[in-house]
């Protein structure tokens, strides 16, 4: 889960993840950025996209270090290092998009878990 979780911050940092094609691009930015970036809560038991799917054993610490270091990240980087910046599935958000985004992924599965 938590090396689940740190793809969204993989996304927002690094070039780990490739933008999705122009077409796919457009269906994501139709279709799911809406219910993504809102202010509520994701349901239960929603598809996970394939980028998100960890499909190898990782080492929990080393996992865990990772997740607190991007969110270190984020909060040094503030609203202004998230204004205007690319996201590879839907392009250009806002800070409070990517606010909500990250929030509430994390927040999702840290639920999910009881923390």
């Amino acid at each position: 889960m938590l090396a689940h979780c740190c793809v969204a911050y993989e996304m927002a940092f690094t070039n780990t993840h490739p933008k999705a094609n122009p077409v796919m691009r457009f269906l994501l930015k139709t279709f799911v950025k809406a219910g993504v970036v809102n202010e509520v809560p994701y349901k239960r038991n929603l598809p996970t996209a394939p980028a998100f799917r960890i499909k190898s054993e990782k080492n929990f610490a080393k996992e865990k270090a990772r997740l607190i270091s991007f969110v270190e990240q984020t909060l040094a980087a503030g609203k202004s290092g998230f204004e205007g910046k690319e996201s590879p599935s839907f392009g250009s958000m806002t800070a409070k998009e990517w606010n909500n985004l990250l929030y509430k992924h994390l927040d999702h599965h840290l639920t999910q878990f009881g923390v």
